[in-house]
């Protein structure tokens, strides 16, 4: 049995399978190396509002460009590209990505109804759609706050729905229910 373990268990078999063990590991170890230097050479491209050149069609790459665009007030085309994202996205990518484009009403409609009282019916229209596209990402992810936040101010800003059938000019008022009538 001793001969068997000794023959199994040699310096030189040992020494070969250190040797590859530590050429898989420096090799494992320069290819992590250069995927974090990609990563940086793309952060820093992202920061500096560079189109990356690294991971050109990957999705943080289309996704920071859209996001690039709305800090720039590009927010038709940041639009497009955040809703071309939606059909790859994961559950928590689709709540950001909902989030950012009822930003973008938001900012919109903002920008939009500080200008201008004329413009009610259109403004209305974008809180609405930032509404719906913060209630889009509630339903996806219940735990953003700043989505929950954003809801909240559109819904402070937004105007109550009428009652049906009654107009501005012919609001009812206090309805008061069990009153006589004729009592002052």
């Amino acid at each position: 049995m001793a001969l068997i373990t000794k023959n199994l268990f040699s310096t030189k078999k040992l020494t070969w399978i250190f040797a590859l063990f530590l050429i898989i590991s420096l090799g494992v170890f320069i290819k992590q190396w250069i995927e974090l230097k990609n990563i940086q050479v793309f952060n820093r491209d992202i920061a500096e509002g560079k189109s990356p050149s690294m991971f050109i069609n990957s999705f943080e790459a289309r996704y920071a460009t859209a996001y690039w665009l709305t800090t720039k007030e590009r927010y038709k085309e940041a639009n497009i590209l955040f809703t071309n994202l939606l059909p790859i996205a994961s559950p928590s990518q689709k709540a950001a990505i909902q989030y950012n484009i009822g930003n973008i009403f938001f900012k919109r409609a903002l920008a939009i109804n500080g200008t201008d009282m004329t413009v009610k019916n259109e403004t209305e229209y974008l809180f609405r759609q930032a509404k719906a596209a913060y209630m889009l990402s509630i339903k996806i992810d219940n735990h953003a706050w700043d989505v929950k936040h954003n809801l909240d101010r559109v819904l402070m800003i937004l105007p109550a729905n009428p009652t049906p059938g009654v107009g501005d000019s012919d609001s009812p008022g206090l309805i008061l229910g069990n009153v006589p009538v004729g009592l002052p």
